[in-house]
């Protein structure tokens, strides 16, 4: 799909920054963030995004049949990283990665195959594609998994959003450790009525026009053997026509929703993504941990 672009992340990459913004404000034993570690927060969001890359590549595949650069925002099709195969007689995709560096500027080899059912293209209602990988590595971690995405589209009448439910299991094996993670979520195409971005089931979406939004939650084990939970509070929302950052054109930042991240027993981190103003397009978001709120830059 270019479900990059709809997933969006639960933006645990931002909470990993957060958090380390947190930690370098104030380092007294009495500041409530005292507790504050983002390397169990950096593991969760290198899972995250493991895991909506993948979903990203089977949905773009399955809607044109190439992939594409994994660059939010950016529909162009990837240069030499990559070959996808197709064969509609066994209902499968298979991406086969040659080692080099991909347009989103990380380095994939081995192959992950989509087995689909109950229809042919991701915008389909009842559309359900499982997920496999055989020797699959992302910037040298190796990647295992298992991951089923089905169309949870109820009808096409018109105001009907399209959705999507995602469920993923994965581990990834670092030179530090290996982390582990389980996410449900359920994505939501919030402007499907628009038909510059839903054109009917006859042609893909645009993606680049999408506004999208998430639900769910996940947990896992970091490198370390801390486990963490990661729960979405309040529908995180994401417009891929706003980009804050003109150095980053292909960034488009959630600018509503709220995430709670808790790793271990420590304090949870609360993350509100529509500070200062719901719906402005800006990288701002603020991090709450107890009575110490801090304001944050998202990358």
């Amino acid at each position: 799909m270019k479900t990059s672009k709809i997933t969006l992340s639960f933006a645990v990459i931002a909470l990993a920054v957060a958090v380390s913004v947190v930690s370098c404000k104030k380092k007294s034993s009495t500041n409530p963030a005292a507790d504050t570690d983002s390397s169990s927060a950096n593991d969760n969001a290198l899972a995250e995004r493991t895991a909506d890359d993948i979903t990203t590549m089977g949905a773009q595949s399955s809607e044109t049949g190439s992939t594409a650069s994994y660059r939010y925002g950016d529909e162009n099709s990837l240069s030499a990283c990559a070959s996808v195969v197709t064969d509609t007689t066994l209902k499968t995709i298979t991406i086969t990665f040659n080692g080099q560096t991909c347009l989103d500027g990380h380095t994939r080899s081995g192959t992950i195959t989509y087995t689909y059912s109950g229809g042919r293209y991701y915008r389909n209602p009842g559309y359900k594609m499982v997920v496999s990988s055989n020797n699959y590595t992302v910037d040298g971690n190796a990647v295992t998994l298992s991951k089923t995405v089905t169309n949870t589209t109820p009808n096409l009448n018109p105001g009907t959003n399209l959705t999507w439910s995602d469920v993923s299991n994965i581990t990834i094996a670092k030179p530090a450790g290996t982390i582990t993670w389980s996410a449900t979520k359920v994505k939501t195409l919030l402007n499907t009525s628009d038909t510059a971005v839903y054109h009917g089931q006859a042609v893909h979406i645009t993606w680049t026009l999408a506004h999208v939004g998430i639900t769910g939650n996940a947990t896992g084990t970091d490198a370390a053997g801390e486990t963490f939970t990661a729960n979405i509070t309040s529908q995180l929302e994401r417009d891929f026509n706003c980009s804050p950052n003109s150095n980053f054109v292909g960034q488009h930042p959630f600018i509503n929703g709220t995430l709670d991240f808790t790793p271990g027993t420590k304090a949870t981190r609360h993350i509100d993504y529509g500070y200062p103003n719901n719906g402005t397009c800006d990288n701002l978001a603020k991090v709450t941990i107890g009575s110490y709120t801090v304001a944050i830059t998202l990358p």
